[in-house]
């Protein structure tokens, strides 16, 4: 008895306009495969889903694809703005081109996958997700990053994880100068694994686990101490 699978669902954002298409997202039922159409560069497709479907952009989206989401997938067969994958929960969002500024922003969970550039602040303020970008990452990268992973297969800009705590960055290429309380850590087999791990889900293969460049947190900005042995 053969199986019946349903055909994917088309939907044109440039006819439908972008609050309709995303009642349409929420409306389906896990297993679904929607592809978007005539996106030509809209904002907020896909924000706040919460089912397990699979959603192909076809074209360039513009900022806030994919935020506050948790449970669905996204292929994004173009380039994105800003703030793609913004507080995302879980699910993967792969960008098949570049990303405009603060990508993965506030993540706490799934994997987030650029294969082309980032801009700057990547990764900002993440809270436990995981950013992977196959090429390279602009400044102030990892900033404040709480927790997670950031892989960068190409070069990092300035201030690299400035004021980062539990999160771990590894850059395949350069780093331009690393900010305030990051320092460069010997890689351990751990790091060694995990990269490869990622490089996998991922989908890169131009990238060396062994020969990457790890960078954490030195620990010193945990604890305000202004008003030690003072009196209140």
């Amino acid at each position: 008895m053969s199986v019946q699978t349903k055909p994917p669902l088309t939907l044109d954002a440039r006819a439908m306009g972008v609050t309709a298409v995303n009642r349409e997202l929420r409306a389906q039922s896990a297993g679904a495969e929607v592809n978007i159409t005539e996106v030509r560069g809209a904002h907020n497709l896909g924000v706040g889903l919460t089912n397990k479907i699979h959603i192909n952009i076809n074209g360039n989206a513009g900022y806030y694809l994919a935020g506050l989401c948790d449970g669905p997938s996204f292929t994004v067969n173009g380039s994105v703005g800003w703030g793609v994958g913004e507080n995302l929960m879980s699910g993967v969002v792969r960008v098949r081109g570049n990303a405009s500024e603060s990508t993965a922003a506030s993540a706490h969970g799934g994997l987030v996958v650029i294969e082309g550039d980032a801009s700057s602040r990547a990764a900002i303020s993440l809270k436990g997700g995981s950013l992977a970008v196959g090429g390279s990452v602009g400044h102030m990268s990892a900033f404040m990053a709480q927790a997670g992973t950031v892989l960068v297969g190409g070069d990092a800009g300035d201030s690299l994880g400035d004021s980062l705590y539990e999160a771990v960055i590894y850059v395949g290429g350069t780093i331009r100068s690393l900010g305030a309380d990051a320092q460069i850590e010997e890689m351990t087999a751990t790091d060694v694994t995990l990269v490869r791990e990622m490089c996998i889900a991922a989908g890169f293969d131009h990238i060396n686990p062994e020969n990457v460049t790890k960078v954490a947190s030195a620990k010193q900005l945990y604890n305000f101490d202004a008003l030690t042995n003072q009196s209140y």
